[in-house]
């Protein structure tokens, strides 16, 4: 694996990444963290780690190549081949806490790039024997969270969500397929976390709601049109290889059909665009 492929999508620090990377960085506490894999199977959790004599962390299983959405807002340091850890992402959070995840199959931003809680920072592993794996012996990420004094501790102690505001429901089009006010309110907060989008969260998408779509497209996933607010076959194969990491497995052909909004919902049903304001 060259390093090339491990800060694939790592072109700009300022950029936006797999839906995360903000153009200036914010703040970020503990207390502002949120459990980005409360979808998937724990399969060790923070005791077994420590009572089998490691310093401590929280497995969950998932498939290799899962996009790692940043638990909070921060620095990004990548640590290729890291011991039995294998290839570790460190966020390095304003507090000075510090999420740590590892066994990953590849990074996705370049060290020192500021990620918004949510972002995407790399991609799953633990495949036995895999470049990056470490000591794992199945696919899983490995989850733990240091305190500026360097001592791990489990992060769901830690767990905030950041305060007031309004709590949108998770949409479901993740299981019908079928867009609707609901999928498109998240994607507008989503927008207005990460791409500068100032339009209501009110559900009806317009022009303003699609520019700022096209901006974070152009950003992360391949997309090379105007940002015109004028959807179309560009806009929608960009949006489609977002929802490749997130379950979908059809064409890239920009023709969004209830596979391509399953896999899209997935991804705007995460935690970190719940609250708006």
């Amino acid at each position: 694996m060259t390093r090339r492929t491990l800060l694939r999508g790592s072109a700009a620090s300022f950029g936006l990444a797999a839906g995360g990377v903000l153009f200036s960085a914010g703040s970020a506490k503990a207390a502002d963290l949120y459990n980005p894999f409360s979808g998937y199977p724990m399969t060790d959790g923070w005791w077994d780690h420590i009572n089998r004599g490691s310093l401590g962390g929280i497995d969950y299983a998932m498939g290799v190549g899962t996009g790692l959405p940043a638990a909070g807002a921060g620095t990004v340091t990548n640590i290729p081949y890291n011991g039995t850890g294998g290839h570790t992402v460190t966020i390095t959070h304003s507090d000075g806490y510090r999420t740590q995840y590892m066994h990953l199959s590849a990074f996705h931003v370049s060290d020192g790039t500021w990620v918004g809680q949510g972002g995407t920072v790399g991609f799953s592993g633990g495949a036995a024997g895999a470049p990056g794996s470490g000591s794992s012996t199945g696919p899983h990420v490995h989850w733990h969270l240091i305190t500026p004094g360097g001592t791990r501790v489990n992060p769901l102690d830690y767990l905030g969500g950041g305060g007031g505001g309004t709590v949108l429901p998770k949409t479901s089009a993740e299981q019908d397929g079928v867009p609707g006010p609901t999928m498109w309110k998240r994607t507008q907060n989503w927008l207005r976390i990460q791409s500068g989008y100032t339009g209501p969260i009110d559900g009806v998408p317009g022009p303003n709601t699609y520019a700022a779509l096209q901006r974070n497209m152009a950003g992360n996933w391949g997309y090379t049109g105007p940002i015109d607010g004028n959807p179309g076959p560009m806009t929608w194969s960009a949006v489609q290889r977002l929802a490749a990491q997130h379950g979908y497995t059809g064409p890239i052909d920009g023709v969004m059909g209830p596979n391509s909004w399953r896999g899209f919902s997935r991804f705007i049903n995460a935690d970190a665009w719940d609250r708006v304001g």
